[in-house]
């Protein structure tokens, strides 16, 4: 076993994230190309635990620096497809750090990512929300092709979720369509009650201070 993949958790038999986390902050830190290689290698590892232990590890490198993984865009989107859920949301948490360097990536694969959404689970729907909201964000067309799909979640989204999915939206609302934005979130403020209700205001006012960044 490579000596990065002794750094996992799974095979110091610890059940805790920590040593994930330590050998990814290094590896940024020393901007250690191979040994992120041999991580993104093992993401196909048929030990299911170190498959899942280097998703872990290149999705919090992604958090720290997205360009490091970003190479690996094509290897995260097929691991959409997994049976396993937390591969599915794994995956889909490290394209949501790819989205902010490499947006065209994420736009080639917005079907994959959309109908990842349509069954994932919590985690992958947060993720894929930021996904496509840092996608939109890039520029017009982008924008044009995603935002629509983003308000249409909104305003049909369990109300909990409102203002946690209006948030990681936030990246994709400019001057051009944030009046569309908040319409859909006044729709929505019937449904909501205490925090959740005073967290979507907050949202709304943001999103009524937002200038062109032109």
């Amino acid at each position: 076993m490579s000596d990065v993949l002794t750094r996992l958790a799974y095979p110091q038999t610890r059940r805790d994230r920590t040593p994930n986390l330590d050998l990814a902050r290094d590896l940024v830190a020393r901007d250690d190309k191979a040994g992120i290689r041999v991580i993104a290698e093992n993401m196909r590892n048929e030990n299911k635990n170190i498959h899942w232990d280097c998703v872990h590890v290149m999705y919090e490198i992604g958090a720290i620096e997205p360009n490091l993984i970003a190479p690996y865009a094509d290897d995260f989107i097929k691991l959409l497809k997994s049976k396993h859920n937390n591969m599915v949301w794994g995956a889909m948490t490290a394209l949501a750090e790819i989205a902010k360097v490499r947006p065209d990536v994420i736009f080639k694969h917005l079907d994959d990512i959309k109908k990842a959404k349509e069954s994932g689970s919590v985690i992958t729907v947060d993720n894929s929300m930021s996904a496509l909201a840092y996608t939109a964000a890039a520029n017009d067309d982008y924008n044009k092709a995603i935002f629509p799909y983003l308000l249409e979640h909104l305003s049909v989204c369990r109300p909990k979720e409102v203002p946690q999915h209006a948030e990681r939206t936030l990246p994709a609302v400019n001057e051009s369509n944030k009046d569309q934005f908040i319409k859909t979130l006044k729709k929505r403020n019937d449904d909501l009650s205490g925090a959740a209700f005073t967290r979507l205001a907050r949202i709304i006012r943001l999103a009524e201070k937002l200038q062109s960044h032109h």
